[in-house]
């Protein structure tokens, strides 16, 4: 009979009586929603970075959700996934809100900016109190649901150091884009949200991955002090 441990491990390296584990393209491409997925998420960004330029901020917010509610609805049509189209959606809908409300066009900006802080200092908290949140994500979206990392230090260490980069980048990224908020800097503020966006999340899950996979098959797991 194996441990809780060993169907870790198990899991982790492919062994026969378990299910495999997604490659790092397949977890990177449900993460991210394939290349699609990153083209459709950013363009009502786009459109309201362009509009705005050219334009005023009514315009530019009503075309960002009107083009954010096209690629939910063909997506919907087409019977694709629409987690990252509603998702995109959600977060257009409330910036534009707060725009449109206040008249000023880089408060489209401010709730992901306001996410990004809260994203950031939770990481940071969670890791310090040993509770790593890329560990419990990582049980979530990759193991099912299994937590075994927890009885093995060695994972232990490696997503509390992984979330610990997870949150200084996150911090980083948004205190840019704060930074131009604050200095009135609207269209640069648009090319760094769009920057700033998933390119760093894309490698910081590719770190992950790539991490968690080699950290899993050094080695047996090593018992816990007492246990």
């Amino acid at each position: 009979m194996t441990t809780g441990q060993d169907r870790a491990v198990s899991s982790e390296t492919g062994s026969p009586d378990e299910e495999r584990l997604p490659t790092i393209a397949e977890q990177m491409a449900d993460q991210l929603g394939g290349w699609r997925g990153l083209v459709e998420s950013s363009i009502p960004v786009v459109v309201f970075v362009i509009a705005n330029v050219i334009g005023e901020l009514r315009p530019a917010v009503i075309a960002s959700i009107a083009v954010a509610l096209l690629i939910a609805g063909l997506r919907l049509a087409q019977r694709r996934p629409i987690r990252h189209a509603v998702n995109g959606l959600f977060g257009i809908a409330i910036g534009a809100a707060i725009a449109w409300r206040t008249g000023d066009e880089r408060d489209f900006y401010l709730p992901g900016i306001l996410y990004g802080v809260g994203y950031g200092l939770a990481l940071l908290l969670s890791a310090a109190i040993r509770q790593p949140l890329v560990g419990w994500i990582w049980s979530v979206l990759v193991a099912k649901g299994r937590s075994e990392w927890r009885d093995d230090p060695r994972l232990v260490r490696t997503f509390t150091g992984l979330t610990v980069l997870w949150g200084v980048v996150w911090l980083a990224k948004v205190g840019v884009q704060a930074g131009l908020y604050l200095a009135h800097q609207d269209t640069a503020l648009g090319v760094a949200r769009l920057l700033l966006g998933y390119p760093p999340y894309a490698l910081l899950l590719l770190i992950t991955v790539w991490t968690v996979r080699r950290v899993t098959r050094e080695a047996t797991p090593e018992p816990l002090p007492g246990s």
